[in-house]
Parts: structure tokens; C-alpha cells; sequence
């Protein structure tokens, strides 16, 4: 399960979500339905969750053009609340790049920017670009579109602040010295900023604004690779189908790049340009979706330009023993984990998901995975619950090669996606692998019942019985608990199928059947499912009245 965060078909930026680019690279990877349906996450405001998160952010990373219109990739650093959102669409920064960055002089009022908000530490992550409106000591950003990403391939990292001092003269270079390369060739984290035309995107009356874009790619230990001629070959792994990056690569090559020495404050800029590899003969990363190869053109080197410094484990703290494994449906799989020296786990909250990295054979490096825990927190062991996916590097890994006894190494849980402390109904919507989290809500929902007696509405929306996973469970938990209602729904019934036993209704999910339950304008939905699905439901809610705020959710896809 990944984390996202919750959607809007509201726009002002422009009027179709994507530009020419980002349709034709959705197109050439076969996902151009997904990614125009999802594109109802993308809002023309920041909602509060987002304001909240940028606000408590010790750094920000931005990505604009020089004077020249070449891409460069920086980090702007401040204290405990530099970051303000005095309304929705409006991104207080009190921070501006240094003297010897290579945006120092190009960021002014009417630029175009992009940044990316990121927490290491939780692997949470939130996109947004728009222009400046006031430039000087700090930024003044109306904003055009905010999103959230999910947090694969994220390494957590804990950060600290050192005192300032005087950093020291940047260096600058056409190419790439061998202590640079080595220093690219063992990252496992960097940010990538590119940018496109806003008049083609559009279709306005022809002007010189662009838009820009900065994201994070995380991997393995050298999964960028440095030629010998000094390119750099960058995986392109499964993410969220809009091709953000990819899409402007295909309309503009130019392209920056940071990396960051998160042991000394250092930052290695980068711009040059990239070229798409969309079928590469050989590959080194059988988890490459395709290759983006980056020939360099300017090099800013600048050691200790940060105050902040972070810090990483190596190794997953938890060891967890597999003791059971059940098949749950047709395709899903759950796994029981126990601490391997038989003590007690970190708890969670129900909703959470848990990080797993697996030693797989014939993979180069750690294959990092996050699964939500769908079992219930006061259990004192962890249960993840995975589908098989066919083209799935982790997922065909776990149901094929992990069994009882084997060991996994994981990092404690986390996640924002949990049961909402305001009162009210609640109504608990999955489709597919996305009961997962619920039925650890469920069982966190029943547990409260002499003291919660909110009423609460179950819908899980999935194939047939054979792809229905925890009917027995879930059926259990409804016994004990009288204010919990269930609505399981069929789109694909066999002739074997009772309904009003197995299922309650022969079809799919709607924001009109959610708002026909009677939950009232005081519920909160919480939904978990594919993207699409998840673009339809709660556009559609918001769509009726429902307030954004009180629609959350956790999406998935077939990272594997």
C-alpha cells in the first residue's frame, strides 16, 4: 500500500491536467486511461494537510531555470516554521538561495517554480509548483497545483542542525571529477527538476512562462550509473502514471539534478540534458521500467552549504519471524510476524503500513516494499496482506519463496492514514487489496465499542468470492458490534455467490450509493483502493458537498 493524499478535479492552472508531453509518455507506457482518471489528485490549492505538512518542514526542495533556462535543483533550509500557508493557495517560504547557488540570481517575482516537500523521516511526500509573486530574503508563492506522491522507494533519514558557519567557495565545472562520480555512483537519494512550456501546455496566446517540476528518485546504493564518458543512467521505476518528470523530458530535455551529502551539508547541482531509453537491450536493474540518461553540462559543487545534517540505519532495526502464513483470497496472502528474539513489537495504529525490505536472489540490492498491517493493533504480532502481482519482483517473492520460519527485516510502523479523532459517523470504503487497512480498523473500531458507539459503515466493493479476502473475519467482527453496518459488493458475481450471504449487492462502488447509506454531512470517509477508483469516489463526494477534509485516503499500485 502507498500513501496519497486526497484529490479534487479543481484546477487553475490549466485546463486539462496534463500537457502534451506527459500524454504522450503516459501513452507510450500504456497507461493513459489511469493516469487521466487519477488525474483528479492534482488540486489548483494546497488543502489543509497539505498546508500543515509544509509548515512543519525543516527544508524544501525547489527546482527553476537560470537565466539561460536551464533547470537547477536546490534546497532551501530554515527553523522551526519558516514554512507559512496563510491561505490555501498561497506558500510563504523564509528562505532564498544562497550566493553561490546557481538560482541566486534568477529567482524574482513572476518566476516559475516547483517544489517538493519531503519527510525523510516518515517517507511522507507532497508536490506543488506555481510562481513567485514576492522575492527578497524569503518567497512568496502563489500556488498552482499541489499533490501528494506515495513513498516508495524513500529512505528514512532522521535530521539534525549543526551552527552555520561560512561555507566554503563553490566549485564549478563542464564535467564531473572522479570524487563527484563516486560520491553519485553510492547515493541512494536524489531530486530531479525539469520543466515545460506553459504557453504549448495550455494553449494560450504565446508568452515566455514556464513550469517546473521537482520530484524525489530513491533506489539502492548505486542505482544511478556513471559511464565512463561521465552520463549518468537513471532507473525510471513504477510510480504514479502521471510521468510528470518524463513528460516535460519529452518536451523540454534540459534537466537538473541535486544530490545531497547528507552527512556533511553538501549539495552537488547538476544540470544537462536527458534522454529517454523506453526499451533498453541490457539492464542492470530488472526493476527499471525504462532509463533516463543524462548527459552532463554544468557542475556546482558546494561543500557544507547546509545547516542540516541527516542520518540513516543501514540495516532495518526489526527482525521478524514469519509464524504463519494464510491464504486469504485468490490472490492475497497474509503474513504473521513475531519478533525474532520473542520481544515486544513497536505498536501501531490501525491504517499504518510497514516497511519491509527482502534479500531477493539475482537482485542487486535490498528490494523495499510498504504493506499495510491489516491485523489488529492490541495483537502483539504484525499481519501483512499481499497481493500477488504477476509482473511483482516483492509480492511474487513473499508468496513464493516465504514461509513459516523465515525471517524479514522491516522498519517500525508508520503512516498518517489512520482512524480520524473527530467524532461523527465513519465510513469505511476499500476495493480490491484495499480492505487491508480497514480491517485493522475494523478490529480497532470493535475493540472501542463500549466506548465509541459512533455509527460505522463497512463497503468493500471486489470481484467474486474468490477474490474476496477476510469474509470470515470481517463477518465475526460485525457480530460483535451493533453499530457496525456491512455493504459488500460484487461487480462480477459466479454462479456459486449467494447474495444476501456472501455479497449484499451485485455491482460497484459510487459516490452516489456512499451518500445514499445516510452517514450524514458529519461523516468522514476513509478510502483505500486503486487510483482510479479512488479519483472517482472522492471527486465525486466532494462533488456533492461533501467537505475535503473529511475524506482521507491511501492508495496502491502494481509496484510489486
Amino acid at each position: 500500500m502507498t500513501r496519497e493524499t486526497m484529490p479534487s478535479q479543481e484546477t487553475t492552472f490549466q485546463e486539462t491536467l496534463f500537457h502534451e508531453g506527459e500524454l504522450a509518455a503516459q501513452r507510450r507506457a500504456g497507461v493513459e486511461s489511469l493516469a487521466s482518471s487519477a488525474g483528479s489528485f492534482i488540486r489548483g490549492y494546497m488543502p489543509e494537510q497539505h498546508r500543515a505538512f509544509f509548515a512543519q518542514l525543516p527544508f524544501v526542495v525547489m527546482a527553476a531555470g537560470d537565466a539561460q533556462g536551464r533547470p537547477w535543483v536546490t534546497l532551501l533550509e530554515g527553523d522551526e516554521g519558516f514554512i507559512e500557508s496563510p491561505d490555501a493557495r498561497t506558500l510563504a517560504v523564509a528562505a532564498a538561495p544562497g550566493a553561490q547557488d546557481p538560482l541566486a540570481s534568477a529567482i524574482a517575482a513572476g518566476v516559475d517554480v516547483g517544489l517538493l516537500g519531503i519527510e525523510l523521516a516518515t517517507r511522507r511526500r507532497n508536490r506543488l509548483n506555481g510562481v513567485v509573486r514576492a522575492a527578497g530574503d524569503g518567497l512568496s508563492l502563489e500556488v498552482r497545483q499541489s499533490f501528494g506522491n506515495c513513498p516508495q522507494y524513500i529512505h528514512e533519514r532522521e535530521w539534525r542542525r549543526v551552527e552555520a558557519t561560512a561555507a566554503p567557495d563553490a566549485i564549478v565545472s563542464e564535467r564531473l571529477d572522479s570524487g563527484q562520480r563516486a560520491r553519485i555512483a553510492a547515493a541512494d537519494t536524489f531530486f530531479i527538476g525539469s520543466g515545460f512550456d506553459l504557453n504549448h501546455a495550455s494553449g494560450s496566446e504565446p508568452r515566455t512562462s514556464r513550469g517546473y517540476d521537482a520530484s524525489h528518485r530513491g533506489g539502492e546504493p548505486g542505482f544511478v550509473q556513471v559511464a565512463g564518458d561521465g552520463t549518468l543512467r537513471i532507473p525510471d521505476y513504477a510510480g504514479n502514471n502521471f510521468f510528470n518528470t518524463i513528460g516535460n523530458l519529452i518536451q523540454d530535455p534540459r534537466v537538473g539534478l541535486l544530490f545531497v551529502d547528507f552527512e556533511t551539508g553538501g549539495m552537488l547541482q547538476i544540470t544537462g540534458r536527458a534522454r529517454i531509453d523506453w526499451a533498453p537491450q541490457e539492464s542492470q536493474d530488472p526493476n527499471a521500467k525504462r532509463w533516463i540518461e543524462v548527459s552532463v553540462e554544468q557542475v556546482v559543487d558546494r561543500p557544507a552549504a547546509l545547516a542540516l545534517r541527516w542520518r540513516r540505519e543501514d540495516e532495518a532495526p526489526l527482525r521478524l519471524t514469519v509464524v504463519d502464513k494464510v491464504i486469504e483470497s485468490d490472490r492475497i496472502a497474509s503474513f504473521y510476524l513475531a519478533d525474532a528474539d520473542a520481544g515486544a513489537l513497536p505498536p501501531f495504529q490501525a491504517g499504518q503500513h510497514l516497511a519491509v525490505e527482502l534479500k531477493i536472489p539475482h537482485q542487486p540490492g535490498r528490494v523495499g516494499r510498504s504493506y499495510s498491517l491489516s491485523g489488529p493493533p492490541s495483537a502483539g504480532t504484525y499481519r501483512i496482506s499481499v497481493k500477488r502481482e504477476d509482473q511483482g519482483t516483492a509480492s511474487r517473492f513473499l508468496h513464493d519463496g516465504i514461509d513459516i520460519g523465515d525471517r524479514i527485516a522491516a522498519r517500525p510502523p508508520s503512516g498518517e492514514f489512520v482512524l480520524p479523532s473527530r467524532q461523527g459517523p465513519l465510513v469505511l470504503v476499500s476495493a480490491g487489496v484495499g480492505i487491508t487497512p480497514m480491517v485493522a480498523m475494523l478490529h480497532a473500531i470493535v475493540a472501542e465499542a463500549e466506548s465509541e458507539q459512533r455509527p460505522v459503515w463497512f463497503v468493500h466493493a471486489t470481484r467474486h468470492g474468490g477474490t474476496h479476502a477476510f469474509r470470515a473475519e470481517v463477518g465475526a467482527l460485525m457480530s460483535q458490534s451493533r453499530n457496525v453496518r456491512r455493504h459488500i459488493l460484487y461487480s462480477a458475481p459466479r454462479p456459486n455467490d449467494t447474495a444476501g450471504v456472501d455479497y449484499d449487492i451485485e455491482g460497484r462502488i459510487t459516490a452516489d450509493y456512499l451518500l445514499e447509506l445516510g452517514a450524514g454531512p458529519e461523516a468522514s470517509y476513509l478510502l483505500c483502493g486503486p487510483a482510479r477508483f479512488l479519483a472517482e469516489i472522492s471527486a465525486g463526494l466532494e462533488d456533492r458537498g461533501v467537505d475535503a477534509d473529511r475524506i482521507d485516503f491511501e492508495t496502491f499500485g502494481p509496484a510489486g
